[in-house]
């Protein structure tokens, strides 16, 4: 009978069904390295979210024969010791097609038209002392007529692409594949930094995406430029993003990830206090549905391996 150990049960808050087939499950709120393998002891299948599971790890799990990660990025995973060990690694795909790309735009509409500024203003009485009856102090931005660059053109990409063609935004991408779709114009990203009025990033973190947007990319940015980050924080060398939005070199950010999770306490981007940064504590995949699609999917890649139909192999 196999056993299914869930490693960190907390980080995703929806109904988990159990798996058709006879079975044991057991899981956990939380697991630290230190209990990491004595929880697996015995286990066919560990589920994860964010629980690294590394090559030592996984030498000293010799029934395990499934890793189900609970998320897209499986960098917490040593994928090389799994295939060596013929230990397949599923994850889940697609499953925020609506929770990332609302989210995105919740930050863009609230930078474009500083609302957090704004907010502010009416907290500190400043609209109540006004002479008129409105307050402008701070520029306001519209989305139509405007530049989104999208570095990165999966599922996500294509699902913000389209709601900024509904807002009038002129949508370009950089992708490592064509993107034929009308209403989109394929730019290298060198153009696209330099020609957007907002740019987000959907990208996969790897060595060839790590730190992709630095010191260097961030002076070619037009000035009033906006920088979107749903996608993982490594993709930006936070330091170099931190002076450049001190020195004003761009408009403003919104980030919803950091190269570290949960962050420490000396990372650049949290000592900012400035009206256009806004970040959130990686939640932009986390709305309810997206999170109730991602369980179903998640049981469903353990029962189509039990049936040796594997789905969403990495």
């Amino acid at each position: 009978m196999d056993r299914i150990v869930f490693l960190d049960r907390d980080s995703l808050q929806a109904q988990v069904r159990r798996p058709g087939f006879a079975h044991q499950w057991s899981e956990h709120a939380a697991t630290g390295a230190g209990d990491l393998v004595q929880r697996l002891r015995g286990a066919s299948v560990a589920i994860t979210n964010k629980v690294p599971l590394r090559a030592a790890d996984i030498a000293q799990l010799p029934e395990l024969k499934m890793i189900a990660v609970a998320a897209t990025g499986t960098d917490n995973v040593d994928l090389a010791a799994c295939r060596e060990r013929a230990i397949l690694v599923s994850n889940i795909r697609n499953y925020s097609l609506v929770s990332v790309p609302e989210h995105v735009f919740t930050l863009i509409l609230a930078l474009r038209r500083n609302l957090r500024a704004y907010r502010a203003d009416v907290e500190a009485g400043l609209w109540q002392q006004s002479s008129r009856f409105c307050l402008l102090d701070h520029p306001i931005a519209d989305l139509a007529g405007s530049r989104l660059g999208i570095v990165g053109y999966g599922a996500l990409g294509k699902k913000v692409a389209a709601i900024a063609r509904a807002f009038g935004m002129q949508v370009c991408v950089t992708s490592r594949s064509p993107a034929r779709d009308a209403g989109v114009t394929e730019l290298p990203l060198a153009e696209l930094l330099r020609t957007a009025d907002v740019i987000s990033l959907h990208l996969p973190l790897n060595e060839q995406t790590r730190k992709l947007i630095g010191a260097a990319e961030l002076a070619t940015m037009k000035r009033s430029a906006l920088l979107i980050n749903t996608a993982r924080g490594g993709l930006v060398d936070e330091a170099a993003l931190a002076q450049a939005l001190t020195d004003g070199v761009i408009g403003g950010a919104g980030f919803d990830v950091l190269s570290q999770e949960p962050p420490l306490p000396d990372n650049p981007l949290l000592q900012l206090r400035l009206p256009n940064f806004i970040l959130t504590p990686h939640v932009a995949w986390a709305s309810a549905g997206a999170m109730q699609t991602l369980a179903d999917m998640l049981i469903d890649n353990i029962e189509a391996w039990h049936a040796g139909r594997p789905l969403n192999v990495v």
